[in-house]
């Protein structure tokens, strides 16, 4: 894979599908910093897309995600695969950078010539992605990476917004943490193709998985898939089930190539809610240029904050204004 910076006369969509590291890295700047030019490349690379693999790793704080991905994506580096990684970390609520990259916690891929990291902060978006990771993964997607790892931010059981991204998913849970496990039935426990439960050499992996299984019992999927539960120990030495959480992975993605009926009305719903979510954005976009612009936001939120303005009717007003 080319390393070397794209020549001035070459254009970012042809650098991007040639694999260059500092394309891809300022394609998906463009799109996180909703530059005027991010529609028009994504636009291009989108008849490039849908080759690469998505996996999307989702699980509460603690159960060790990182370790996890930085394991999982060494398995598919091992394997002669290019490993796309976006890592969704908190972010500052006032900055809206993220706390903590990934890079410091994956020094070995991180230099690796067939592994692109990029963190990315959630700037407020609830779900467990950035807004712009659906982006990423397309930008990844397109520039020929094989594998793309999909770590999410870590939030508990809302965190369900990663099957609008991934193929498959694997929900990662932590013996010794009380009712954790209970703690993340309703979307999580659908969302799930995969289950690891990492951090195995800890007291209480057999409860654990027992809870699991009970709870797998009894949520039936649709599409007759039966998820796995896979015991991992990222931080051994050698990783302990990492081979074997890759071929459950693949297993899942096999029976879907199997069974292309199995999934379609789910892939169907979650692209018509990415299309509302597009469209949503671009009319918010719209009313933000058209109607707040030039410090009208931070005059309004002034007037809001001392009570001379209620935000019901300044949000009546927007749009007002932009439908006319």
């Amino acid at each position: 894979m080319p390393n070397a910076a794209p020549h001035t006369a070459t254009t970012l969509a042809d650098a991007i599908l040639a694999g260059h590291p500092r394309a891809i890295a300022r394609g998906i700047s463009l799109v996180e910093n909703n530059a005027p030019e991010a529609t028009d490349l994504l636009k291009r690379m989108f008849p490039h897309t849908g080759r690469a693999r998505v996996i999307g790793l989702t699980g509460a704080p603690g159960a060790g995600k990182s370790s996890l991905t930085d394991k999982l994506a060494q398995v598919y580096v091992d394997r002669g695969q290019r490993v796309g990684i976006v890592a969704v970390d908190p972010s500052s609520p006032f900055s809206g950078g993220a706390i903590l990259g990934d890079r410091i916690r994956m020094p070995k891929l991180a230099t690796h010539p067939r592994v692109f990291i990029r963190s990315m902060a959630t700037r407020g978006n609830l779900g467990g992605l950035a807004r712009a990771t659906t982006e990423a993964v397309l930008l990844l997607d397109a520039a020929g990476y094989d594998v793309v790892i999909v770590e999410t931010v870590g939030v508990g059981q809302d965190e369900v917004d990663i099957v609008k991204t991934a193929d498959v998913t694997a929900v990662v849970v932590v013996p010794g943490m009380g009712d954790d496990v209970q703690s993340i039935k309703a979307g999580i426990m659908e969302i799930g193709d995969v289950f690891v439960i990492n951090k195995a050499d800890r007291d209480g992996v057999e409860r654990t998985q027992l809870e699991l299984e009970a709870l797998l019992e009894l949520a039936v999927r649709p599409d007759g898939w039966h998820p796995p539960i896979v015991r991992t120990i990222a931080t051994a030495t050698p990783p302990v089930g990492l081979e074997a959480l890759a071929e459950a992975l693949d297993s899942y993605l096999t029976f879907v190539a199997q069974h292309p009926d199995a999934r379609a009305r789910r892939r169907q719903q979650i692209l018509e809610q990415r299309l509302v979510e597009l469209i949503r954005d671009q009319l918010l976009r719209h009313a933000w240029q058209r109607v707040l612009g030039d410090g009208l936001l931070k005059d309004a939120v002034a007037r809001i904050a001392n009570r001379e303005l209620d935000p019901y009717t300044l949000a009546d007003y927007v749009v007002q204004r932009v439908l006319k």
